[in-house]
């Protein structure tokens, strides 16, 4: 074997392509880094060429020409620091929802030819190192998710003039798109669907209240009770888990034993409030009618099936990133955003 055997290929140049394309290196650069005002018919050949050449772009150099570097940063904003064993974390990659968005991210993603990088923020000094990546190009835009009102990340990526898109409406008013569901219309049509079912003593499990859509979820319901002459319902918060929510309907029960109807903020907190609630004797839904709130995959998992108010997450993450990747293509655009409509989907627990 000569030593010439061993010596790897070289690699496919632009040069390459033209002279099989036909076309000039200039023409081919245009097409291979996106530009829009190429002939359709030298693109043809310019892609067909690439295609016969094996020709992979060298991305380094590429990102010089476009400033972009085909990855966003998909960032979980939480309140405080945690080791990474804590339970935020392990909940974050078990919990059915944050998986919905991840899925309706690539959708839109994957086809664009864009990456995504997960990123944890959790406290100052991570915040930091977070912006600082940002500025250094390293990304070329954001999706945010953040629960926390007091959260700054919001504020501060708005103060940056990067391009971001949050996951919900943030506390307080920023310059940011964001994509979300409405929060009071669906818990309205969870109290509807009780009340039409002659549930007289309902309560709600929320979320924590810290968190604008779990305050969305209370305010909508205690709104929708008002509009049929109930005020005062009782209420118990917990963590969007599966055992805050079998906890708190614990303690409704021990406030309202004659409790008939409730709806819970989220289907994993209904999953452990059907627990409790077949724990102590009640018949479902004779006894105790239960809406949700996602259509999850752990409503239809529960025993009975949950009735459900859905948001459509894999929808509105697509929308997500179809905002961001025009706001990076578009700096200047000013920023939309975009409210969902839940839909009500009846089970056989209410």
């Amino acid at each position: 074997m000569t030593s010439d055997a061993l010596r790897p290929a070289r690699p496919v140049t632009l040069e390459d392509v033209a002279r099989t394309a036909g076309v000039s290196r200039a023409t081919v650069s245009r097409v291979v880094n996106g530009a829009p005002t190429v002939d359709p018919e030298l693109r043809r050949k310019v892609e067909e060429a690439v295609e016969a050449t094996g020709y992979v772009p060298n991305q380094a150099a590429r990102s010089l020409v476009t400033q972009r570097t085909d990855s966003i940063a998909l960032v979980v904003s939480e309140q405080e620091r945690r080791p990474v064993a804590a339970p935020f974390v392990g909940r974050m990659f078990t919990d059915p929802h944050f998986g919905r968005v991840v899925g309706g991210l690539l959708d839109v993603l994957r086809p664009a030819g864009v990456q995504m990088v997960l990123m944890l923020v959790d406290d100052d000094t991570s915040r930091r190192q977070f912006l600082s990546y940002l500025r250094q190009g390293h990304v070329d835009g954001t999706v945010l998710v953040s629960s926390h009102a007091s959260d700054p990340l919001p504020r501060l990526l708005a103060e940056s003039g990067l391009p971001a898109v949050l996951a919900g409406r943030p506390a307080v008013t920023v310059p940011l798109p964001y994509v979300e569901v409405d929060q009071r219309a669906g818990a309205r049509m969870a109290v509807d669907r009780l009340v039409s079912g002659g549930r007289r003593r309902i309560g709600t499990i929320a979320g924590p209240q810290d968190m604008p859509a779990a305050q969305e979820r209370l305010d909508g319901f205690r709104d929708a009770l008002a509009s049929h002459g109930v005020t005062g319902a009782p209420w118990a918060e917990a963590d969007f888990t599966r055992v805050g929510g079998a906890e708190a309907m614990r303690r409704l029960l021990a406030e309202v034993p004659d409790l008939d109807g409730v709806f819970v903020a989220s289907d994993l907190m209904a999953q452990g409030a059907l627990q409790t609630l077949l724990r102590t004797g009640r018949r479902l839904p004779r006894d105790v009618a239960v809406v949700g709130f996602d259509d999850s995959e752990a409503a239809r998992s529960c025993e009975p099936a949950l009735t459900t108010v859905r948001q459509p997450v894999e929808e509105m993450s697509a929308e997500m990133a179809r905002l961001l990747l025009g706001l990076i293509k578009q700096p200047g655009d000013a920023p939309l955003s975009m409210v969902f409509r839940p839909t009500l989907v009846e089970r056989a627990s209410a």
